[in-house]
């Protein structure tokens, strides 16, 4: 469910500006599905069996727009109302507005927060995501939801090479996960994907906060769309070293699982795709 296109956040290694998915207007010029709860409640009106829905993996939810607009919450309001689950994605702190909502959710079947954390240091998170909330507001969102017995995951992602890829970083936001009870922690490696659209905005960002650096991707990583960092092999062991030690879910897949399982019926393993993008 996309109730939004393009996004505010600012961030400098977003995937979404990637050509491939054919904005015609500048990414922060904001899209908005304002019948989206109209489509919502006619979808889910229609559907015999309850699911998990999905939000934010595209375009966050929470974006400055919706403190005005409140689809969002609306569309959360149309979920409970109709008793289905919710895993939501999001960056920001504006997620807290909804708190008792989806303390209502989770209660009656299944609410799921999401937050991504990239980086400890707050001060590098305000040049990597320069709109949106710190990290260490984001954790305690995720402490504020582990109270209310919402259970949370963290992406940790992107690692950047040579700016975020570090043993104090990822350990830093591994001992807050688990002080806060996340329940998984998601990571598809440690570094980050680059294509058309998203490298030239990224590399403008490097030029513009990490003199030099643009020249050093260049000559390390050419055009891959992976951009592993060297520090990968020895972070990865510690992430999952970490996870295991803690009994927290690390193995993407099993996170996903976990997500998309409606309580009631735990053979249900796929997110309903209720057809909003």
């Amino acid at each position: 469910m996309n109730v939004y296109r393009g996004c505010s956040h600012g961030c400098i290694y977003c995937d979404s500006r990637s050509t491939c998915y054919q904005f015609k207007h500048p990414f922060e010029d904001i899209e908005v599905k304002q019948n989206a709860p109209e489509l919502l409640e006619k979808a889910l009106r229609s559907k015999r069996k309850k699911c998990m829905i999905g939000t934010g993996s595209m375009c966050d939810p929470y974006l400055h727009i919706e403190k005005d607009l409140e689809i969002t919450k609306r569309c959360l309001e149309i979920i409970y109302e109709y008793g289905f689950g919710v895993a939501i994605q999001t960056k920001s702190d504006l997620i807290m507005r909804d708190i008792d909502l989806l303390d209502k959710i989770n209660q009656k079947t299944k609410a799921v927060v999401q937050i991504t954390l990239t980086t400890y240091d707050d001060d590098l998170c305000s040049i990597l995501e320069p709109n949106v909330c710190n990290t260490k507001r984001r954790i305690e969102v995720l402490e504020q939801m582990q109270k209310r017995g919402i259970p949370t995951v963290v992406w940790l992602t992107p690692i950047l090479p040579f700016i975020n890829d570090t043993e104090e970083n990822v350990m830093s936001i591994l001992n807050e996960c688990s002080r806060v009870g996340v329940k998984g922690i998601i990571n598809f490696g440690m570094g980050l994907t680059l294509r058309e659209g998203d490298r030239e905005y990224y590399y403008a960002a490097l030029d513009k906060h990490f003199p030099g650096l643009k020249e050093k991707y260049e000559k390390t990583y050419g055009y891959s769309y992976e951009v592993p960092s060297p520090n990968s092999a020895k972070l990865m062991k510690l992430f999952r070293d970490f996870c295991k030690e803690r009994n927290i879910m690390y193995k993407p897949d099993d996170c996903f699982s976990y997500m998309h399982e409606f309580p009631e019926d735990p053979v249900q393993m796929s997110l309903f795709d209720i057809g909003l993008n």
